[in-house]
């Protein structure tokens, strides 16, 4: 059984004349998935504020830029496409972060610290 549903997507210029693109039932594969990174203005890194569906990297970012910057809440936005991003396996956390266990030297609890000095 092939549905045919007609979607409607922001900026689309209708090709017939009765409006919009017709799409399959799997529309959402249509587009690219996003994931958008805002910096604040008081921020000075970026972060990761949510994903959208996008044809290329400037409607991405066109696209963000309405949907999460609409009270002007940031100064850049960074978009990168979902298939490009890599993570490491949350099951596997024990031998990737383990070995940072038994390396003292590099946290500074054994130090005393002057009274000069109130944060660190």
């Amino acid at each position: 059984m092939n549905i045919q549903i007609r979607k409607y997507y922001y900026g689309d210029i209708p090709e017939d004349k009765t409006g919009g693109n017709i799409a399959s039932s799997d529309a959402k594969s249509d587009w690219a998935l996003w994931e958008v990174f805002i910096r604040s203005k008081q921020g000075l890194d970026h972060k990761h504020v949510g994903s959208l569906h996008a044809a290329d990297a400037q409607m991405a970012i066109e696209n963000a830029r309405d949907v999460y910057t609409r009270r002007m809440e940031g100064v850049s936005i960074w978009v990168v496409e979902s298939k490009y991003i890599h993570a490491s396996n949350p099951e596997e956390a024990g031998e990737m972060f383990e070995p940072a266990v038994d390396k003292i030297y590099r946290h500074p609890t054994f130090y005393d610290l002057p009274d000069e000095v109130n944060q660190m």
